[in-house]
């Protein structure tokens, strides 16, 4: 982000939390991967197959994301081979809910189209 832009995320961040939330959302990936946790994918392969084209990176950096704001929980297991599980928290299933709503708004309201939940 240059400068200016930093200035002025920063700025709505400050002024209203939700400008925080939205830009969280708002990056590629993000809803996916969490509505493909709440319908039971745990491990980062089956999530990868179920969203055939995220790459690794991005699909690794959306679960960290999701993990820092306290949507999912990571649990990692100290085993031959190590193995990582994620889950949608209360809070995650909340945004969920949230955002399953401003999708149908999107649909019923202003006729916006190809958004599926």
């Amino acid at each position: 982000m240059s400068s200016t832009n930093f200035r002025n995320q920063t700025f709505l961040e400050e002024k209203c939390t939700l400008n925080e939330l939205l830009d969280l959302v708002s990056k590629r990936w993000v809803c996916e991967v969490l509505f493909c946790i709440e319908e039971g994918n745990s491990r980062f392969k089956a999530i990868k197959e179920s969203l055939t084209y995220i790459s690794d990176t991005i699909l690794a950096d959306r679960l960290k994301l999701l993990e820092k704001y306290g949507f999912i929980y990571r649990a990692y297991y100290e085993e031959v081979p190590p193995r990582v599980e994620y889950s949608i928290t209360e809070k995650g299933i909340e945004l969920s809910t949230l955002l399953d709503n401003m999708c149908k708004f999107s649909e019923t309201v202003q006729g916006f189209a190809g958004c599926t939940v």
